[in-house]
């Protein structure tokens, strides 16, 4: 049986083409499903995306100091990167391309906050890289 090593880049990596995923599914299939436990029904809709920002962002974030000292390989840090804008594209096409998919007031704010969540992830995580590689090379002491 092969040995699974996934590292915590590759973590962050999955869990962003997860989100990614779940946008595709929540925006072009999920507009009257509700779900065996009502996880995407309009009263439940704002707490449980803030659930998944507070998880998804904290993680992201938290991650990057850990995977930007551990990751010896070069290649899985840029595919972290890059693959964060996956989330943000999706909204982004939804919102400007596609907006009768957010046909209730609750869609349109789900929406709102998967962009912000993208943008957090994607922007504050080159802030973060940016200032920790700063740090580390001794640039500009």
């Amino acid at each position: 049986m092969p040995k699974l090593n996934l590292s915590i880049s590759g973590l962050s990596v999955v869990m962003a083409l997860a989100l990614g995923l779940g946008e595709l599914f929540f925006f072009f299939y999920g507009e009257n499903w509700e779900g065996p436990l009502g996880v995407f029904t309009p009263d439940r809709l704002g707490f449980n995306l803030a659930w998944l920002a507070l998880i998804y962002i904290s993680f992201q974030l938290l991650s990057i100091p850990f995977a930007l000292h551990a990751s010896e390989k070069k290649f899985i840090g840029v595919v972290d990167g890059m693959v964060s804008l996956v989330p943000l594209a999706i909204t982004v096409i939804v919102i400007f391309g596609k907006p009768e998919l957010l046909n209730t007031p609750q869609r349109w704010e789900a929406a709102i906050l998967l962009l912000f969540i993208a943008a957090v992830d994607v922007f504050g995580g080159y802030t973060f890289n940016i200032a920790l590689s700063r740090r580390t090379m001794d640039v500009g002491t």
